[in-house]
C-alpha cells in the first residue's frame, strides 16, 4: 500500500512538470493562428497607413505631437497575438509577421517598418514576460499596449524626429501611450474575449477561460 501510495505521488509529479512545461512549448496551431493573426493585422496596417496622412495632419496642425494619438493602429498585432496564443514570444512573433506584411504590401516606410514592428512587438512581449505569461486580464492587456506605445515613441523619436524638443518629445509619447492603451490594449482584449465567445478560440487557454464563464 505504501509502494502505491508513492508511485502515485511520483506519477503526479511527474504530470505536473510536464503540464507546465507544455504550457510554455508552441504547438502547431499556436504557430497557423499567430501567423494568421499576424497576416490580417499586416493587412490592417497597410490600410491604416494609408490614412495615416489624411487623419495626422489635423492633429499635428491643432499640437505637434498629437499625430501619435493614432499610432495604436500598428500597435495591435502583438497585444492579440499575445492574448490569444499566450506563449512566449507571441506577441513579437505576430507583431514582426504583421509589419512584414505590410512592407511587403508596400508602405511610405519601406523597410524601416520592419525595424517599428520588431521593437513595438518587444515592447508588448515585455509586459507579458513580466507578469510571468500568467496573467491576462483588461490592464494587463492595456499595460502591454502601453509597452508597445512607449517602444513606438522611442522608436520614432530616433529614427523620424532626432533632436525634436522636449516638449514635441514628451507630448509625442504620451499620445503614443494612450494610443497604446485604448486602440492596441483594451481593444485588442475586447477583440479576444469576442472571438472566444464564438468558439473559434477553443483550442485555446483563451477561449476555453471565457466559454467556461459564460
Amino acid at each position: 500500500m505504501r509502494t502505491s501510495t508513492t508511485s502515485s505521488e511520483s506519477g503526479t509529479t511527474t504530470t505536473l512538470g510536464v503540464s507546465r512545461g507544455n504550457r510554455f512549448r508552441w504547438r502547431v496551431v499556436d504557430i497557423v493562428v499567430a501567423s494568421v493573426i499576424g497576416v490580417a493585422a499586416g493587412l490592417v496596417f497597410w490600410l491604416w497607413g494609408q490614412a495615416y496622412n489624411p487623419l495626422s495632419a489635423p492633429l499635428e496642425a491643432a499640437l505637434p505631437g498629437l499625430q501619435a494619438l493614432l499610432g495604436g493602429g500598428w500597435l495591435f498585432a502583438g497585444v492579440l497575438g499575445g492574448l490569444i496564443i499566450r506563449k512566449p514570444g507571441a506577441a513579437l512573433f505576430t507583431e514582426v509577421v504583421a509589419a512584414v506584411v505590410s512592407a511587403i504590401v508596400g508602405t511610405q516606410w519601406a523597410a524601416l517598418t520592419l525595424v517599428s514592428g520588431l521593437v513595438q512587438g518587444l515592447g508588448a512581449e515585455i509586459v507579458f514576460a513580466l507578469f510571468l505569461y500568467a496573467n491576462w486580464r483588461a490592464y494587463v492587456a492595456v499595460l502591454s499596449g502601453m509597452g508597445a506605445g512607449l517602444a513606438l515613441a522611442i522608436n520614432d523619436l530616433v529614427l523620424w524626429y532626432p533632436g525634436a524638443k522636449v516638449e514635441f518629445a514628451v507630448i509625442y509619447t504620451v499620445s503614443s501611450l494612450i494610443s497604446g492603451a485604448v486602440l492596441a490594449g483594451l481593444l485588442s482584449w475586447l477583440a479576444a474575449r469576442g472571438l472566444a465567445r464564438t468558439g473559434a478560440l477553443s483550442r485555446f487557454a483563451s477561449g476555453r477561460e471565457v466559454s467556461a464563464r459564460v
